[in-house]
């Protein structure tokens, strides 16, 4: 069953065939999207500044081209089970770090399998407002990021990986999210669009 939580550039989907991957206990985690610039920027507007600098110094997440790559280590989940490369944030029970913090890839991403799913034979109800959601979500997070990445070139000093770097991109972030309100209408009102958005 697919639920659909409406929130403008923080909207989620979620999946109960998450839980029970077809894929394996790790899921879509074995290959990690990249917090792209657009994702910085949008950890940065929610208070999340300081952890990405704790998990810059750390080396859970590392400078690249693009933003910064989320580690991969080789963890099991029991004592029998075999390691599998994952998430560094993967964890027993799933992501071990709230929402505000995740790539925005993470939030709304759901595979083909959880939107071909069945309920007692019936597709879900909230399969087409999902894939919208879905649809227009990537769609503004690849132009920000397009944006973003030629404004970061741009700097003569380029990516600095310090706070006042992490607090420009946050308020970059913010300023792209004001001039979007219009497209942004669609997944601004959380359960009021589509069946099964509640819940």
């Amino acid at each position: 069953m697919i639920r659909l939580e409406l929130a403008a550039e923080h909207t989620r989907l979620h999946s109960t065939l998450c839980s029970a991957c077809p894929q394996g206990p790790a899921g879509c985690c074995v290959s990690p999207p990249e917090l792209d610039w657009t994702d910085i920027g949008r950890v940065v507007s929610l208070g999340g500044r300081g952890w990405l600098l704790e998990q810059i110094a750390a080396r859970n997440l590392l400078p690249v081209s693009r933003g910064l790559e989320l580690r991969r280590v080789r963890k099991r989940e029991a004592s029998t089970a075999p390691r599998r490369a994952k998430c560094v944030f993967h964890g027993a029970r799933g992501c071990t770090i709230g929402a505000e913090l995740r790539a925005a890839t993470c939030n709304y991403f759901l595979c083909e399998d959880a939107f071909a799913e069945r309920l007692d034979g019936q597709p879900d109800p909230a399969e087409g407002a999902s894939r919208e959601a879905h649809a227009r979500l990537r769609a503004l997070y690849e132009r920000w990021d397009r944006e973003l990445a030629e404004a970061v070139a741009s700097r003569p000093e380029g990516a600095s990986w310090d706070a006042p770097f992490l607090d420009w991109l946050g308020a970059e972030f913010e300023r792209r999210t004001s001039a979007a309100r219009g497209e942004l209408a669609a997944l601004a009102a959380p359960g009021q669009r589509g069946a099964g958005a509640a819940g």
